[in-house]
């Protein structure tokens, strides 16, 4: 199918705008997978996730028109899967943010966190809120301002909410190499 295109993005992005099915459906296949991972790092259930994401390409192809070129159009669509899972998030159960804040998370946090096996395995053992906020603010590199915008919280919130999750993450990371330092054993 990229022969129809000759690899032109800009070819790609007016045929969407045109509505065009077999240009959506390029675009599906270009994406797709890269965006139900995206998915399934907010949204743990495989289905629901996948549910996000056929909303979230619905959306895409609907309000292609918006789309003003000021970010690659990669970008642009994630943000819209993003914000469809948080959306599903905030629909479907209560997160719930510890208001206890100790002051000292308020520095920017920035310490490196590097583990070598399935990320998303230990991403779905956090809490919803340590996750949309980890995600958010590692994988989508919002910043804390957009995060507290984006879930309705404050920015200390968001810090603290970041680095407990960091500290759960290296708890669950430890745990797990000291259990399969024992099983070798």
């Amino acid at each position: 199918m990229k022969f129809l295109f000759g690899n032109k993005k800009d070819d790609l992005l007016s045929r969407l705008k045109k509505q065009d099915p077999v240009a959506q459906k390029l675009f599906y296949e270009q994406n797709v997978k890269r965006f139900l991972n995206v998915s399934k790092s907010y949204v743990s259930d495989l289905y629901q996730a996948e549910d996000c994401l056929i909303k979230a390409f619905c959306k895409i192809f609907k309000h292609i028109e918006s789309f003003r070129g000021e970010a690659n159009l990669e970008s642009w669509a994630r943000r819209i899967v993003v914000n469809e899972c948080l959306n599903f998030i905030k629909s479907r159960k209560t997160v719930f943010y510890l208001d206890e804040i100790n002051h000292s998370f308020h520095e920017e946090i920035d310490e490196p966190f590097d583990f070598d096996f399935n990320a998303q395995e230990l991403l779905d053992q956090l809490p919803d809120a340590y996750k949309m906020v980890f995600n958010l603010y590692v994988l989508e590199e919002y910043s804390h301002q957009e995060i507290a915008d984006t879930l309705q919280i404050s920015i200390a919130m968001s810090k603290t909410q970041l680095f407990r999750a960091k500290e759960k993450l290296r708890k669950i990371y430890f745990q797990q190499q000291k259990m399969m330092k024992n099983e070798h054993v």
